[in-house]
């Protein structure tokens, strides 16, 4: 028997060796199309570094004072949000209503601070966004309430909300508590006006706080006042409870001249005359007011008794009809209808404008009826030519007889 190979095996072998060199040299090829592609992003280690730069932490550090859950914080001074190694980007506080709280990112973006006080008894949330120099971001969030005081005050105000008013009504506010951080609760009340116009606040003594533009106001002016005294300390230990939204509107332009040497009154509307009436002031001693005083009550009929001004038993009169209030301490524009012939004539009151009058008031076309029918809450009456002083700005809304730079001080 021939056992060598024959043509036929020797050739096979070959070619199976052949299959599998070729084999392995496609999955190498392989290998290396799939480790392949350029090396981009890849390092030493075979890391790609945009992937680790996008994992890594930021680096800013965002802080939010007070503490989350704390209760019974300040509201002024206490809220306070920075970042280090970062710059700010967006602080949003809310309370528990959803109502923003306005303020200010400063310091190159390194803090941000309140533009007002806090409501007290409020829960507020804190939500905080910054960016680290490669443009990270880091956010933190936080919540607090702040305290509730055992010691209040508010403020009754005038004009009324929704009332037409003349051209010289300030907005006046009383306040229950005497005030010893005055520029805490006048930064809490905040005017706007169509059209614009500078209004300021003058305090007389520290339970009072008026505001008025350096002139009259113009006729058909819109008033908005933001009465935010929630939360302020007005005094130690002692805070504002009420946020009120008072609007009102300035009315016609009516100012009234007293002359109190010739017994006149001339009505004016837009700096013109509309009527000229007969008056009789104060007499010898009991001189009327000189400069310009504000109406601010109006009253159908009243009660003038002397001993409530310090004149004793001189008059005690139940029933003065069409009375207007000028000051505080009782100087009215009022009807009488006991002075004789001393309208027009000479000056025969306590102090007081008077007009002709009836007992009762009810004949419409006396001079006293025709003024109270035409006069509103804060129109202006003027007294001149009369031998007493100026009257005090603070007795009644009387702050025009103060000038502009002292007003403002």
């Amino acid at each position: 028997m021939n056992m060598r190979p024959g043509p036929g095996a020797s050739v096979a072998g070959r070619r199976g060796r052949g299959g599998l060199v070729c084999i392995v040299g496609a999955l190498v090829l392989s290998l290396a199309a799939c480790g392949g592609g350029g090396g981009s992003g890849a390092g030493p280690d075979g890391k790609d570094k945009e992937a680790t730069q996008q994992g890594r932490q930021s680096t800013a550090a965002v802080s939010i004072s007070p503490k989350s859950g704390a209760t019974g914080v300040d509201t002024s001074g206490a809220l306070k949000v920075s970042v280090a190694k970062g710059k700010l980007t967006e602080v949003t506080v809310k309370d528990a209503r959803g109502a923003k709280v306005d303020g200010t990112i400063g310091a190159g973006g390194a803090s941000w601070t309140p533009s007002t006080h806090l409501a007290a008894a409020t829960k507020y949330t804190v939500h905080a966004v910054a960016k680290d120099p490669d443009g990270r971001e880091a956010a933190e969030d936080s919540s607090f309430t702040t305290l509730t005081p055992k010691n209040t005050f508010l403020g009754t105000f005038t004009p009324e909300d929704g009332s037409t008013v003349g051209v010289g009504m300030p907005f006046s506010i009383n306040f229950t508590r005497g005030i010893t951080d005055p520029q805490a609760v006048e930064k809490a009340v905040k005017i706007t006006t169509e059209p614009a116009v500078d209004v300021e606040g003058h305090w007389f003594g520290n339970d009072r706080l008026d505001f008025r533009p350096e002139k009259y106001w113009k006729s058909g002016t819109k008033v908005t006042v933001d009465l935010n005294l929630d939360g302020v300390e007005g005094r130690d230990g002692v805070y504002g409870k009420q946020h009120k939204t008072v609007k009102f509107t300035i009315g016609r332009n009516q100012v009234s001249m007293v002359d109190a040497k010739k017994h006149t009154m001339k009505v004016t509307q837009d700096g013109k005359v509309i009527k000229t009436i007969p008056v009789t002031t104060g007499k010898p001693g009991y001189d009327t007011w000189n400069g310009q005083m504000v109406i601010s009550e109006k009253l159908s009929v009243t009660r003038m008794n002397g001993e409530t001004v310090g004149y004793g038993g001189e008059y005690d009169i139940k029933d003065v009809p069409h009375a207007m209030r000028l000051t505080t301490s009782g100087t009215f524009l009022h009807g009488n209808y006991w002075g004789g012939g001393a309208f027009g004539n000479y000056n025969a009151s306590h102090g007081c404008v008077g007009l002709r009058d009836v007992r009762g008031g009810y004949d419409g076309s006396t001079p006293a009826a025709w003024m109270f029918n035409h006069s509103m809450i804060g129109d202006v009456v003027v007294v001149q030519h009369s031998h007493d002083r100026t009257v005090d700005p603070a007795n009644g809304f009387n702050g025009w007889n103060m000038s502009w730079a002292d007003w403002k001080k």
